[in-house]
């Protein structure tokens, strides 16, 4: 099995990259946010791959970070997601972005990927919530947070702090970030118009 390939960027497709490593090019599928990363022909790059083995056919698919690959694998742990929709998604969301969408169980987001529908999103944020924060990545130390928020089982100052923050325009996933910034600022005892202020002031760096 291939795990990472290292070589020179061939070619870049539309949904593939050709990799020529020593001589031998490499057709793997990726997202569309690693095409847009991995600069030009002639260019030195680095993918990590998963390799499908099936009875008529052998497709490499790549990925800039293990992170990013192991998402891929765990989207497809999912009944109605194939590796076509996994890499929608991975196009459509950063790892991390994902992450904070399951915990939030933000659905709209995870359904902005084309190809996932409402049925799909619904089983995406469900099935995978215990398992986001295993790979949240970058957004690890907001994650516990968010999956209270997702979950209702927040404290009604940071419910209040998150909802007020919304309703002035921000994402929920903006407002969480922000909330859980002030939470570390203001301490876990803080009133809703303290994590309020608070989080403004992160909201407005």
């Amino acid at each position: 099995m291939i795990g990472k390939l290292k070589g020179t960027i061939d070619e870049i497709g539309e949904d593939h990259v050709v990799l020529d490593v020593h001589g031998v090019g490499y057709v793997a599928h990726c997202s569309a946010r690693t095409l847009s990363k991995l600069g030009s022909a002639g260019e030195a790059a680095v993918l990590f791959i998963e390799t499908y083995v099936r009875e008529d056919q052998l497709k490499l698919f790549g990925f800039l970070t293990a992170l990013e690959r192991e998402w891929f694998r765990l989207l497809q742990s999912v009944q109605g997601v194939g590796s076509k929709v996994a890499l929608a998604l991975l196009s459509t969301l950063t790892p991390g972005e994902l992450a904070n969408a399951i915990a939030l169980q933000d659905k709209t987001s995870v359904s902005r990927a084309p190809g996932v529908g409402p049925k799909v999103a619904v089983r995406i944020v469900t099935e995978l919530k215990n398992k986001a924060p295993a790979f949240a990545g970058e957004m690890s130390g907001t994650i516990g947070l968010k999956q209270e928020l997702g979950e209702g089982v927040a404290s009604a100052p940071v419910s209040d702090a998150v909802s007020a923050l919304t309703n002035l325009g921000y994402s929920r996933d903006q407002a969480a970030n922000a909330v859980a910034a002030a939470l570390k600022n203001g301490g876990e005892d803080a009133d809703s118009a303290k994590l309020i202020r608070l989080g403004l002031k992160e909201l407005a760096r």
